[in-house]
């Protein structure tokens, strides 16, 4: 079994903690449910989820950790999209016609449990302001 050097593993603890802080602020912005940001974080168990909420510094799995690094781009991605703050924060609940969502609205997309829907997602809005086409 080959094992982590202990640098990468501070590295991922001292990211994990500032990641979820960033994650649970975020989702309070938006609204989220516990399920909502248990599917978000790829969680099952609310065991694990409320000990990541009570005590952020912890190593994350490296899973977690680039699911919150699409999250906290979606988000940044949105307050530059939508400077009213209130109009950032709500876009991800509201229906778009864009192809990518069918009609449904972003949070569902993103809802599906998958990292590759947190991707899209981003990339998305990123090419909406320019960043990738």
């Amino acid at each position: 079994m080959k094992t982590e050097p202990r640098a990468a593993a501070a590295d991922r603890k001292s990211l994990s903690g500032a990641g979820l802080r960033a994650f649970f602020r975020i989702a309070g912005l938006w609204g989220l449910s516990v399920d909502e940001q248990m599917a978000l974080l790829g969680l099952t168990a609310r065991s694990t989820f409320f000990k990541w909420k009570k005590d952020p510094n912890t190593a994350l799995p490296k899973d977690t950790l680039e699911r919150l690094s699409y999250i906290l781009g979606i988000y940044k991605a949105l307050q530059v999209l939508l400077p009213d703050e209130r109009a950032a924060d709500e876009w991800v609940r509201r229906a778009n016609a864009a192809p990518l969502f069918g009609g449904r609205s972003a949070l569902e997309r993103m809802l599906s449990g998958q990292v590759a829907d947190l991707f899209v997602v981003r990339q998305y809005l990123d090419a909406q302001r320019g960043g990738w086409a």
